[in-house]
């Protein structure tokens, strides 16, 4: 050992000629440089093994319950469509390739001129599919990721040896994998089903593309819990990014199919880039390489944004409140709207513009009403009342898209209670009932809101269109009648989270089949019976069907009655918390 060189006479200079150290601050300098490297480099995976089977024990339940929905629901097509459509049947569908609202809603149709079962399925409900997918992936990724941090207990699992991105990258391995199994499970209840779809490869084209669709929208979602603080604002922000996905592939194939100058655009949606590859028609592999790309470069973009942020904060910094509340906020009503404003407003925005752009059709469908096959114009109310059933067909179509509003409304109570955030409002003179009563009055009045801006959006187009503006306040009726059913829905969805909040999910399943009903259950000519058992299909498509009065007045009395009881069960079960 060398003496002379250990001992130093100022701690940074050795005495008789040994090596120069470097100064003190500059070693600090170079400890916390390579630090911060190894935790952005090497080290930030740390702990991804554990944490993945973590994650897949706390989804031991969603898991199966997404996999397995989604693949009946693909089975349950395939072997309908089988058995009721005969050949004469498909050949009559072969002008909905050529119909803009089933452009609009579906997609473009590829092959349906010569329709065949698998054509059809695929062309017809796929993009339905990817839609489910996408649900799956964006509530997967927040649930693992912003949910954990909004509760704290991702603090937890990040004092123990993980890496700053561990989390996130555990959450969109599980999603990933979710969607593997997805696309694997589709393609064996579709390859052996009575579609009996040939070949194998067209057939695991259709499922993969699916579950690109659910990969994009995952990491959509890894971007978005990056940017706010609260887990229902960066679901609400991914869900608008699906939504704005879905209408900008509308537009786009129903432009295409009415001979607009505006059918690009389907090539600027992820859901667009699914059905692109045309799946027992041009069988195209290489629009999903858009997908694989999109993703790679949002999955960048999220651990770069991880990276410029503290835990529990967003990229967007919230703005401090006033010290002391204003008179807005001394009532539940007014706090609880206050918590839902924004989501509201963001809807708001959304569907009027979506009800303009829908209501713009309006023309395009009347002067295609001579092309169109008997059982499309059963479903719009015959060629004499095109345009009202068109019109009366959008208010059942937004009534569907404002029930998901009322779904994830009444859900935000449950993630209040979840964040130990209602504890406190209890703790005050507020009672559970009134705070229940309080959020459920925010949610109802919301989606009547946002039924009375639909079918404004839709009459404000339609009647632009038709150069008729008789149309614009039966369309706003029509619309408006049908926040009946969405209302029983909501009721539910309050009924689920008084007594038991982690059965909510029912009620999504209850709407997801409602829709399926509504949707395709009389172009699938099923019995009555079996099309009652849908929400959405008992109080008329205004102005081309007669309202119900009697289904209204059940509906309405069944959501107040639904929501009393849900203020029963809360004040007789304990609070949830984290």
């Amino acid at each position: 050992m060398n003496l002379l060189a250990a001992h130093t006479d100022d701690g940074n200079r050795p005495v008789h000629g040994g090596t120069p150290k470097a100064p003190r601050s500059k070693r600090r300098r170079g400890a916390h440089e390579r630090h911060r490297h190894g935790r952005l480099g090497e080290g930030n995976l740390t702990g991804l093994g554990h944490l993945l089977l973590f994650m897949l024990r706390r989804d031991r339940l969603w898991l199966p319950i997404w996999v397995l929905s989604l693949t009946a629901l693909t089975a349950y097509f395939a072997n309908a469509i089988a058995v009721v459509m005969d050949g004469d049947s498909l050949q009559a569908m072969t002008v909905l390739s050529k119909n803009p609202v089933m452009a609009l809603i579906t997609g473009p149709g590829y092959g349906l001129d010569e329709a065949t079962v698998p054509r059809f399925v695929v062309g017809m409900y796929g993009v339905f599919l990817m839609i489910g997918a996408a649900l799956m992936s964006i509530l997967t990724v927040s649930r693992h990721t912003r949910t954990e941090e909004q509760t704290g207990r991702a603090e937890l699992v990040r004092a123990n040896v993980t890496g700053r991105h561990t989390q996130l990258i555990a959450a969109l391995v599980l999603t990933v994998i979710m969607n593997l199994l997805l696309s694997a499970c589709m393609a064996a209840a579709f390859h052996f089903s009575e579609a009996a779809p040939e070949p194998l490869s067209s057939t695991l084209l259709f499922t993969i593309g699916i579950g690109a669709a659910g990969c994009v929208f995952a990491a959509v979602a890894a971007v978005t819990a990056q940017l706010s603080p609260f887990a229902r604002a960066a679901s609400g922000m991914a869900g608008a990014v699906l939504t704005v996905s879905f209408v900008i592939r509308g537009i786009g194939d129903m432009s295409a199919v009415s001979g607009g100058g505006l059918e690009r655009l389907s090539w600027f949606s992820p859901l667009g880039w699914a059905q692109q590859t045309a799946p027992f028609t041009l069988d195209r592999w290489w629009p999903l390489l858009y997908s694989a790309g999109l993703f790679a470069v949002l999955v960048a973009l999220s651990l770069i944004l991880q990276s410029r942020r503290d835990l529990g904060a967003g990229i967007v910094a919230e703005r401090p409140g006033r010290a002391h509340p204003g008179p807005g906020l001394s009532t539940p009503l007014a706090l609880a709207f206050r918590l839902q404003r924004t989501n509201l407003m963001w809807w708001s925005l959304g569907v009027l513009l979506m009800g303009v752009v829908f209501g713009s059709f309006t023309g395009a469908m009347d002067e295609s009403a001579a092309d169109m096959p008997e059982e499309i114009l059963q479903v719009m109310g015959g060629r004499s009342g095109l345009v009202d059933g068109y019109l009366g067909y959008m208010a059942l179509y937004f009534a569907m898209i404002v029930s998901a509003y009322a779904i994830i409304a009444a859900g935000g109570l449950r993630t209040e209670e979840s964040g130990n955030r209602a504890e406190p409002v209890l703790a005050t003179a507020v009672s559970r009932a009134g705070w229940l009563t309080a959020w459920a009055t925010v949610a109802l009045v919301g989606s009547a809101w946002l039924m009375l801006l639909a079918g404004l959006g839709d009459g404000i187009g339609g009647a632009a269109s038709m150069d008729d503006w008789s149309l614009l306040w039966p369309t706003v009726v029509g619309h408006l009648a049908q926040t009946a059913s969405i209302w029983a829905l909501l009721g539910l969805s309050f009924l689920l989270y008084g007594f038991a909040p982690r059965l909510m999910g029912l009620s999504w399943i209850v709407f997801a089949g409602s829709a399926v009903l509504a949707l395709f259950g009389q172009m699938l000519q099923l019995d009555e019976a079996v099309l009652d058992a849908s929400i959405f299909t008992h109080i008329g498509q205004y102005p081309a069907e007669d309202l119900s009065a009697p289904a209204t007045l059940v509906f309405l009395a069944a959501a107040a009655v639904l929501v009393g009881l849900a203020a029963i069960g809360f004040r007789r079960r304990d609070l949830a918390t984290a």
